[in-house]
């Protein structure tokens, strides 16, 4: 499939190189409509794809689009590209905040997916949340399946709601597990390890714990009594976990980047 990408970051390296190496396009067929010259010569050495100045040129060479702007360049590009696309094309969207009802407008296009994905992507461990428009042929459905299943696991969902949750649980969620891996590293450097150490030992403790629930499908609240032993070391600092309400807070940022998402969403 001829797939095009309007912005050429970050993110659209990792799909690209996502769907480069499992065969869905190969690089004749991919072209890369980005502003900045060094960055186009970079993606052209590396993947031996085309990269283009002009965003309508990528346009014309792309059965797929795949729309890796960053939000505040939507409405120029929405100007840019809008009516620019045929029936027969798709549109596949991971734009954070960008409706679908303001994708398809801008565009004049009815046939939009929108993607929520998180930065585990770029190795091939991210987790992305999906909405296709009634306008997305099951073709076109399939090949979003197999483009974000190069990027880790993939969902589903039929209404627009879920992606401003993913948005707060799943997209935003890499910066709280930092936040705690990188508390966790700290406190064994008070403790007085040195700090490689304890990095070694806070990242492989964080790793191995999501590996044992999701491979065991226990839940976590079952496997947090296993380690805890009555009056012991871990009793103790579930207490002072409880006591900072370490739970509350969690809830509260992740509700609080929710409404943020949703405030975003409506900002035309």
């Amino acid at each position: 499939m001829k797939i095009a990408f309007i912005g050429g970051g970050v993110m659209a390296e990792a799909i690209l190189r996502g769907i480069l190496a499992n065969g869905i396009a190969a690089p004749k067929d991919v072209c890369v409509g980005e502003p900045v010259a060094a960055r186009r010569q970079y993606l052209e050495r590396q993947h031996s794809v085309r990269a283009t100045a002009d965003n309508k040129e990528a346009v014309r060479n792309g059965e797929m689009v795949v729309l890796s702007i960053k939000p505040q360049n939507l409405p120029e590009v929405l100007a840019e590209l809008g009516g620019a696309m045929n029936s027969e094309q798709a549109v596949l969207s991971i734009i954070a905040g960008a409706r679908m009802e303001t994708l398809s407008a801008g565009l004049r296009h009815k046939s939009v997916v929108r993607v929520m994905p998180n930065t585990p992507a770029q190795i091939g461990a991210g987790m992305s949340l999906w909405l296709a428009s009634d306008g997305v042929s099951e073709t076109f459905r399939s090949v979003t399946r197999d483009i974000l299943r190069t990027l880790g696991e993939e969902m589903e969902v039929h209404d627009e709601k879920y992606l401003d949750m993913a948005t707060a649980l799943s997209a935003s969620g890499p910066a709280y597990v930092f936040l705690f891996i990188e508390s966790l590293i700290d406190a064994g450097v008070y403790m007085g390890m040195s700090r490689d150490m304890a990095r070694a030992l806070a990242v492989q403790t964080v790793l191995g714990s999501t590996m044992l629930v999701k491979e065991t499908g226990k839940h976590p609240a079952e496997l947090r009594d296993m380690v805890t032993s009555p009056g012991g070391t871990t009793a103790e600092a579930l207490r002072a976990f409880e006591e900072g309400r370490f739970r509350a807070t969690v809830l509260d940022a992740v509700v609080a980047a929710y409404e943020k998402s949703k405030r975003l969403g409506e900002q035309k």
